[in-house]
């Protein structure tokens, strides 16, 4: 079963473009590829307030280990490690862009395969 993830258009190119770069590893590559090609796309404006994109705050929960992050999920140009945000293209933001809050996923991170749940989303 595979959840449709809601993207904007240009979240959904700059995906498509970060494939073609081929900077993910092949599992990631494919369970991207198959989420786009099963994605909605909507304009930035309707995108509902529980659903991961940029400019929004994120709470996840690795599932293993219990262990909660909160990231600050923004556009490559403004994510800056010493303020505390992420870019949408880093690791778990590629993971988790499109999914809404409740949605549990895996995603192949340096040390392996992880499995995820969004816990809360916040826009900023």
């Amino acid at each position: 079963m595979t959840t449709s993830i809601v993207l904007s258009t240009g979240i959904f190119d700059l995906l498509k473009d970060h494939i073609r770069r081929r900077q993910l590893s092949k599992y990631n590559q494919e369970k991207l590829e198959l989420e786009l090609k099963n994605a909605t796309q909507i304009l930035n404006k309707e995108i509902p307030e529980n659903v991961v994109t940029v400019n929004t705050k994120v709470r996840i929960k690795e599932l293993e280990s219990g262990e909660e992050f909160t990231h600050i999920i923004l556009p490559p140009a403004k994510a800056r490690r010493k303020h505390n945000t992420i870019s949408i293209l880093s690791p778990i933001g590629v993971a988790i862009v499109g999914y809404p809050q409740g949605a549990e996923l895996k995603w192949e991170m340096e040390d392996g395969i992880k499995s995820y749940r969004i816990e809360e989303v916040t826009r900023l």
